[in-house]
């Protein structure tokens, strides 16, 4: 009876996945436009349309595919497997409701591994032409992910502590039920940590200047100096649906307050009204604070990163503690 009644609601939960994909897939580049017209307003400038990365995306869609002469079949597949990588990472994860597709196996180790796959695709795809600028990109990028991986972790870890489980939909479901968690200390420093980790991922200020084309200071820009057109456009939409991810997690897990449990219409569309509301408030905090904040020297970034892990350990062992 359980199976049948599962296989009966599996429609219901595949469409909602669907729409999680689509609206981050929409969402995360208004997420990184509204973010730079906070700053360009910040320094006086009118800035671009908040929907400006979405127009840009459209634009690269249409243009010419253009490879470096020396790159293998590494180069163009990297982009498919950094948005599919997030696109399946986007559909497990409770963002929408806390029963998606496959939420069974929307463990927190299986999200921050398709994420990692996306990085290291995009890394080998930098690495792919030989040139000095990628290899440097590429070196950086792996560098910070591998500091930034452990935190991730440990910070989720202090969550599942508390829920008795690593699994994502789990975790966002019992933090429903206890509400009174979302104030406990270890919940109060994993969020800290990953909000290091998140900035970190997506490349934000201080860990990274996404608007920058110093040489000697990007680390994402020099991984992508070599594509063009709508591979450009591929390797764009997976990072700001990473972005949009990463944000809508980091709500949810601390704030899930809106979420749907079912796939009802009414409830999902006021999840979906919710998780983007949150995530546009979380993406104007971290906008504010960049306005003021100067990008880390690289041997600057690990202090950083190492700080977010410390703060992660601390919040597992008071979870420990007080449990």
């Amino acid at each position: 009876m359980m199976a049948v009644a599962a296989t009966a609601g599996l429609g219901p939960r595949i469409a909602v996945s669907l729409l999680q994909v689509a609206a981050v897939g929409a969402g995360g580049p208004l997420l990184v436009g509204m973010m730079a017209k906070i700053r360009a307003r910040a320094e006086g400038r009118a800035g671009a349309p908040i929907s400006q990365p979405l127009r840009d995306l459209a634009k690269l869609a249409g243009k010419e595919t253009i490879r470096a002469e020396h790159s293998s079949v590494v180069a163009p597949l990297a982009p498919f497997v950094l948005v599919a990588s997030a696109a399946v990472a986007v559909a497990i994860s409770p963002l929408v409701t806390t029963t998606p597709v496959m939420q069974g196996g929307a463990d927190v180790f299986v999200v921050v591994y398709l994420l990692l796959m996306g990085s290291v695709a995009l890394a080998l795809g930098g690495l792919d032409a030989g040139t000095a600028f990628g290899g440097m990109g590429s070196s950086r990028a792996m560098t910070i992910g591998a500091l930034a991986e452990p935190a991730l972790l440990v910070a989720i870890l202090a969550l599942s502590i508390q829920a008795g489980t690593s699994n994502l939909p789990a975790i966002v479901a019992a933090t429903v039920t206890h509400p009174a968690w979302a104030a406990n200390p270890e919940r109060l420093l994993a969020l800290v940590a990953l909000v290091i980790v998140v900035v970190a991922e997506t490349g934000r200020i201080p860990v990274d200047n996404p608007a920058t084309h110093l040489e000697l200071t990007m680390v994402h820009e020099a991984m992508i100096l070599e594509y063009a057109g709508p591979e450009l456009a591929l390797v764009t939409l997976g990072e700001a649906m990473r972005l949009g991810l990463l944000f809508a997690l980091v709500v949810n897990l601390f704030a899930p307050w809106g979420i749907a449990s079912g796939a009802g219409v009414t409830t999902v569309a006021i999840a979906l009204a919710a998780v983007a509301v949150k995530a546009a408030v979380l993406a104007a905090v971290i906008a504010a604070v960049e306005i003021s904040t100067a990008k880390l020297r690289l041997f600057r970034v690990p202090e950083l990163l190492a700080g977010g892990f410390v703060l992660a350990v601390v919040g597992v062992m008071t979870g420990l503690v007080t449990r």
